[in-house]
């Protein structure tokens, strides 16, 4: 499995400590590389080659992996999950042909209402 980086935003306390939560069960991948965690308003440049900018990736989580793919939203998630020992089922469950829509209907809805309260709190 390729390597993947995966960025997002530090500043958005919930996001935050969603990553925290997922790195602190991938300690043994991210010291192996397989997965790197980054703050975008760090690098806000970062995904300029895919058309991505700091706001997309406020709204949505993104990644790369060692192969140049980018994965945004439900995609990302999955490809996080597929990582995660003892979470590859979610990622196939997540990212089967039927419930692949589903899954990314309810991660942008859940992604446009977090960015809205992001804003208006000034997590930037």
């Amino acid at each position: 499995m390729p390597p993947l980086t995966v960025w997002y935003n530090t500043r958005c306390p919930v996001c935050n400590a969603g990553i925290n939560w997922q790195r602190s069960r991938l300690v043994q991948m991210a010291r192996a590389g397989a997965i790197e965690f980054r703050d975008i308003g760090q690098e806000p440049d970062a995904l300029r080659r895919f058309g991505a900018g700091v706001e997309d990736v406020r709204r949505r989580l993104h990644a790369v992996d060692g192969n140049d793919r980018l994965y945004i939203g439900i995609d990302c998630a999955i490809e996080i999950w597929r990582r995660t020992p003892g979470d590859a089922w979610l990622a196939r469950y997540a990212g089967s042909r039927w419930l692949r829509p589903i899954a990314r209907f309810g991660y942008d809805r859940f992604a446009d209402l977090l960015y809205a309260w992001n804003r208006s709190r000034r997590h930037w």
